[in-house]
């Protein structure tokens, strides 16, 4: 049955009597009756989320530190320093001549025996100061000019010292004038006198059949030897320096200005400050005496190891103001 836009079901069929239409009560209490609408089922929405706050871990207590182990760093070796700017230590003295190579004569010595004297108490003297001294001979032996420098090196020497009596063949007058001590280092002479000299001295490579021996170096030579002189050259005159300071006053006077320079051989090939040292002329009566005794040669040793000490000494003062010390 359709009501007020509703329809329902009757549980009975109505009856119409004079007019009228009757219902039974139970369906008319369901058609007049409103439907109850349910309630809507409040639905909660959300609100949009906060962002999280951060989760701060809690720091746990330190443990107790440990030590740490140590962490060596080994610094870098350095350059090995080369002789003439490290500290003078090996002292190389080389008796020249020797053997069947007696060297220039006097009237009553050879030139080989009084340098072997001299270089014997030098090294005394030296070790006694300290040094660590070697020689390239120390018995009357003969070593070729070449050998003696390439000794030197073997033994990483601080400086090299060559020893030498000088000598003129000149008449018994003039003998008597020349006289005196000299220091030479390796450079180009710069006289004829220091020419003559030298070539004397490198005659034994000649004579004695040394090979590439000759007595004198020509232009290209020195060219070639001057980039490596340069490293000793400054050191080479230091030690000529402390020589002329120590030799002043003693018994053998002082030859023109004491220093000069030529092409020795003996000093060619000497990786490190070098000097040869002509402690006097075995032509003069006075010098050769005064050398053949053993005063003289104590006090010629004795001046020698004077300039070696001093001459450390310098190298270590300047080596402290560059801080190298």
């Amino acid at each position: 049955m359709a009501y007020n836009g509703r329809t329902s079901q009757l549980t009975q069929a109505p009856q119409l009597d004079n007019g009228h239409l009757w219902i039974a009560e139970n369906d008319v209490k369901k058609i007049t009756t409103k439907p109850v609408a349910s309630e809507p089922v409040p639905v909660k929405v959300a609100e949009p989320s906060k962002p999280a706050a951060p989760v701060v871990a809690k720091a746990e207590p330190p443990a107790d530190p440990k030590p740490a182990t140590p962490v060596v760093v080994k610094p870098k070796p350095p350059k090995q320093e080369i002789a003439g700017s490290r500290e003078v230590r090996t002292i190389v003295i080389d008796p020249g001549h020797g053997g069947k190579d007696p060297g220039a004569q006097g009237k009553k010595a050879n030139e080989k025996d009084i340098v072997l004297a001299v270089a014997k108490l030098l090294r005394k003297d030296l070790a006694d100061e300290g040094f660590n001294v070697k020689l390239t001979r120390s018995k009357d032996v003969f070593i070729e000019l070449g050998q003696r420098a390439n000794l030197a090196n073997q033994w990483d020497g601080d400086l090299f010292i060559s020893l030498h009596c000088n000598a003129i063949d000149a008449s018994e007058e003039r003998k008597r004038i020349i006289q005196g001590y000299q220091f030479y280092v390796l450079r180009a002479p710069e006289s004829e006198e220091d020419k003559a000299i030298a070539r004397r001295e490198n005659a034994v490579a000649t004579l004695y059949g040394e090979k590439n021996a000759k007595d004198e170096l020509s232009p290209l030579e020195w060219f070639k030897l001057e980039a490596r002189l340069e490293q000793y050259k400054q050191t080479s005159y230091l030690f000529t320096e402390k020589l002329l300071d120590s030799f002043e006053d003693g018994k053998i006077k002082r030859m023109g200005t004491g220093v000069g320079g030529a092409g020795f051989m003996v000093l060619v090939g000497a990786m490190m400050p070098a000097v040869l040292i002509e402690l006097g002329f075995i032509s003069n009566e006075e010098d050769e005496a005064y050398m053949m005794t053993k005063t003289g040669q104590q006090d010629l040793a004795d001046r020698i190891a004077e300039a070696v000490s001093k001459y450390k000494d310098a190298v270590h003062s300047y080596r402290e103001t560059l801080g190298r010390n």
